[in-house]
């Protein structure tokens, strides 16, 4: 207790510190007070031990009778033991007295050793010994009271948090000579014992009894730790079944060297429903404003297994999307899923064209469109060295009109996958980190598909920050579709490539780019339409800069398209963008400019407003 209100009285000194500032002078209606001979951070401690300025008679006697009292202890708190105060005060009848003091720190006192001592079952723990060795107070510092408050508090804390319920100082304290002008920390702490985790028992679920028992991070009678009971906290909340969650170590029950884990947890509601409004401005071929309207429905806990459904209808004029996922936990949880999706999806790629011989110039009709029906199931698992494994099957129908000419191919592609994302800190927007994404689908006509196609994909982003302030953000985007040139035309667009928008060439509309075909159409017109390619190559470079840590300005340069064989022409945007660090992740505001126009697609600029993590 005697630790924590020491704790408590310096936050609340270093809170009267800010709030008054460094100032050498500072006054109000009753009292102002003068500062003189002390360097900056002896002025801020000096004024936190002195207070808040009276507002009263009464308080400005006490404030300057107990003036010099405190100030000792300021002085003595960073170090000096030798400082002379000199105090003046005029009190004229009327207004404000003045209270001049004039300050002679002396001489330091420094520190001649530190002496700490650990003894029990945490002499061996990793953790403490790395919190150790990075402590960086030393011999020949000057004595500073609230570091040598600050690592004792911190050790105490390291001790609980790591299962050492019954250790204490056996001593603590430090020695000043002044007539040397130094001191000696000792710090002598003996743990005792750790702890161990005893029983979880989870309390407020319907669940079948043992399924939650499989969230628990930790083998059984491992060492007690706050940092595993926070990973049992995050597993629970990642499964979204409960709205409120706590984990509880019962220390009054514990027994035998075992703490007894109490998790209780409120559901969520049996259903809920989330509306999104948006817009989509300037993407559609004749660069009106687009509106579009989301509704998704969840049931988080189907039934006593964990069965869970999300159902999502986006409506918008031209793409309007209909997609249901139904989720079966398998052998974990989390770490081991079965997914069935059944979708009905609307979508738009490329650009179709018309030749226009009074200008001379092909002029925008609209874009490729198609109808895409799927049914399909996927089995995902994380592996114990966290990548993500899946395998899948999906049954795809797709129509289209491609050259006035009718396409529904139906696909049964089976496929594979492999990803990992590296984050170098929890937050949103991670200092550092890696993600990789390896995929293998394939269709056969022995299967029941109309063509044989395979795909591979792969996909990479780096994040890195140096000196706290620069940070580089790097992505590379491969694809290649193996079909013979025959059944070309047979691959549904979405399994085709294109380039284009705020995940991939910014400056140009959303999967605007791509290999074309001409064609004289049903009315005898020349036309063109961007059919996607069979390959894709695209990366980006990005670097931000930190102006605040919740604001930062970039710039950026992506380059790369979709191609088909030998067809390979880059094509480069470059831009920047201001992104402010919400507390539900960045959002940026980016502006692209295309360097290149290609035979469909004139030079362009767009303004991208995106929202959410990078990794």
């Amino acid at each position: 207790m005697r630790i924590f209100a020491t704790l408590s009285r310096l936050s609340t000194l270093a809170l009267l510190c800010l709030c008054m500032g460094i100032s050498s002078v500072w006054a109000n209606d009753w009292l102002t007070v003068e500062i003189d001979g002390a360097d900056k951070a002896l002025k801020r401690n000096i004024t936190a031990h002195l207070g808040a300025l009276p507002s009263s008679e009464v308080q400005r006697r006490a404030f300057i009778f107990n003036a010099d009292e405190n100030i000792e202890a300021a002085l003595h708190s960073l170090g000096y033991y030798k400082g002379k105060i000199d105090q003046q005060l005029e009190s004229p009848e009327t207004g404000p007295w003045t209270l001049r003091l004039s300050i002679t720190p002396g001489a330091p006192t420094v520190i001649q050793w530190i002496d700490i001592q650990l003894t029990g079952e945490i002499l061996d723990d990793k953790a403490v010994n790395d919190w150790l060795e990075q402590i960086s107070l030393k011999p020949g510092d000057v004595l500073n009271h609230g570091e040598y408050e600050a690592i004792k508090s911190q050790l105490l804390t390291y001790a609980l948090a790591r299962g050492y319920f019954e250790g204490k100082y056996l001593t603590n304290q430090i020695v000043v000579n002044r007539d040397l002008d130094s001191a000696q920390i000792s710090l002598h702490y003996d743990s005792g014992p750790r702890y161990r985790i005893g029983e979880v028992s989870f309390n407020g679920h319907d669940l079948v009894p043992g399924f939650l028992d499989k969230l628990i991070p930790f083998e059984p009678d491992s060492h007690y730790s706050t940092g595993k009971l926070g990973a049992l906290n995050r597993e629970l909340v990642d499964t979204g079944y409960f709205t409120n969650i706590k984990v509880l170590p019962q220390l009054d029950k514990m027994q035998d060297d075992r703490v007894p884990i109490r998790v209780e947890v409120t559901p969520r509601p049996s259903h809920s429903i989330e509306l999104g409004l948006g817009a989509d401005v300037g993407n559609s071929i004749d660069n009106n404003i687009e509106p579009r309207v989301r509704v998704t429905w969840r049931t988080p806990q189907i039934n006593r297994y964990g069965h869970s459904q999300e159902s999502s209808v986006e409506w918008s004029p031209d793409r309007p999307k209909f997609l249901t996922t139904y989720t079966i936990p398998m052998s974990h949880p989390l770490d081991d899923q079965l997914k069935i999706r059944v979708g009905l999806l609307r979508d738009k790629y490329g650009v179709t064209q018309v030749y226009d011989a009074d200008k001379r110039d092909f002029r925008n009709t609209g874009e490729l469109e198609s109808v895409k029906k799927l049914v399909g199931v996927v089995r995902q698992k994380r592996l114990k060295n966290q990548w993500l494994f899946t395998y899948s099957l999906d049954a795809i129908n797709e129509e289209y009109a491609q050259s006035d000419i009718d396409y529904d191919p139906d696909v049964l592609l089976l496929g594979t996958s492999l990803s990992k994302t590296t984050r170098g800190d929890k937050s949103l927007d991670p200092k550092s980190g890696f993600f990789q994404y390896y995929s293998l689908e394939h269709a056969d006509p022995t299967l029941g598909s109309d063509l044989r196609l395979t795909r591979l994909q792969a996909k990479f982003k780096w994040i890195d920050t140096l000196f706290d302030k620069h940070r580089f953000v790097s992505r590379l985007d491969l694809g290649a579709n193996l079909v013979k040139d025959d059944e070309l035309p047979l691959v549904p667009p979405s399994l085709r490539y294109f380039a284009g928008g705020d995940q991939s060439i910014r400056g140009y509309s959303y999967h605007e780019l791509g290999p074309h075909i001409d064609y004289t159409n049903n009315e005898g017109q020349l036309a063109r339409v961007v059919v996607g390619g069979r390959y894709l190559l695209v990366g980006s470079l990005e670097y931000q800069y930190y102006l605040t840590p919740t604001w930062r300005v970039a710039s950026f340069m992506d380059a790369g398209s979709a191609f088909d064989s030998q067809q390979f022409e880059p094509i480069v945007s470059v831009g920047g963008g201001i992104h402010w660090i919400s507390p539900i992740g960045p959002i940026k505001l980016d502006l692209g400019v295309g360097l290149k126009e290609t035979d469909t697609v004139d030079r362009s600029w767009r303004i991208h407003i995106t929202m959410g993590a990078e990794l």
